[in-house]
């Protein structure tokens, strides 16, 4: 299994494109490769376990990820884990959660505050994915 790891790393291939992941968790650590340096429509879910609404919210973005596999990344980034994650949603103008950026060419391009249904969430991606398509044609499949 490290081996295989190892292989995939060697060609440049992620852990979470080698295990199929939808939700990627983020933090200022990997930040800059995970969202800045996507190259398509990144979901960024600032979120910590003491909020109820993300929590409620979770279960719908895992779904709406396995949805959206090929079109869009989703990530997660706990606010609360470190100072320095805490600073990057700072940074991002995060003064609550669950707030949900969409980032396109490493820049944010958009953000929503608070719980959402899935159909809301969903029309969001649409609209998002309709105007800022040079984010989606430019990308590869990502599974």
């Amino acid at each position: 299994m490290v081996e295989s790891l190892i292989y995939y790393a060697l060609l440049g291939i992620r852990w979470s494109e080698y295990f199929m992941v939808d939700v990627i968790d983020v933090n200022a650590d990997n930040w800059k490769e995970e969202v800045l340096e996507s190259d398509v429509l990144t979901v960024v879910d600032f979120w910590h376990d003491r909020c109820p609404w993300c929590i409620k919210l979770e279960p719908i973005i895992n779904e709406v990820a396995k949805e959206y596999r090929n079109k869009i990344k989703f990530v997660k980034l706990n606010v609360l884990e470190s100072n320095e994650n805490r600073n990057l949603a700072m940074k991002y103008g995060v003064m609550s959660t669950p707030t949900l950026l969409f980032f396109c060419a490493g820049r944010p391009i958009e953000g929503v505050v608070g719980f959402m249904s899935k159909e809301k969430l969903e029309a969001i991606l649409e609209d998002l994915i309709e105007r800022h398509n040079e984010c989606v044609k430019q990308s590869s499949e990502l599974g």
